[in-house]
């Protein structure tokens, strides 16, 4: 009988320790299948997603207010996201006029060279090189906010040419 129980025992032990494996197995092999949300990167519509949900910086409040508020006034700062063909940015048109480049990010196929004039200025510039030099011209930029304040960009003469 002692045979039997000592048996059963080790029959139990063991298949305890295989579920246990078994089961520590399939929880890695779907959280690497995306079960785990911070193993996943964002995509496109992730990062505007989290972009528009950043809130922008309070603007600092008069130190007396305005006792007729002017229809025409514009916010002291306008953060949108601007699109072009070499990558996205979100770009501050300030209520004085000039631009700010807050961030940028390349699109698929480019990249951001380092030489960026992001402001606060009348124009701010970058450029989007292609990642694969010999097919693609560089795209150089200036942005500058047009007069409701939304943020524009065009394409310019590359000035490393």
């Amino acid at each position: 009988m002692r045979k039997w129980r000592s048996a059963a025992v080790t029959a139990a032990w063991v298949a305890v320790g295989t579920a246990a494996g078994a089961l520590g197995a399939w929880q890695l092999a779907s959280s690497d299948g995306g079960g785990a949300a911070h193993s996943r990167p964002l995509d496109e519509g992730a990062v505007r997603r989290a972009l528009a949900a950043t809130p922008s910086p309070p603007s600092p409040s008069p130190s007396s207010p305005d006792p007729k508020p002017s229809q025409s006034s514009k916010p002291a700062t306008d953060r949108s996201s601007l699109r072009f063909t070499g990558g996205t940015a979100t770009v501050e048109c300030r209520g004085d006029g000039t631009v700010y480049l807050v961030s940028w990010s390349p699109a698929d196929g480019f990249h951001i060279d380092d030489d960026v004039d992001r402001g606060p200025g009348a124009v701010a510039r970058l450029e989007a090189e292609a990642s694969d030099d010999d097919e693609r011209d560089d795209l150089a930029y200036e942005i500058r906010c047009g007069a409701e304040g939304e943020p524009r960009a065009r394409v310019v003469g590359d000035a490393d040419d």
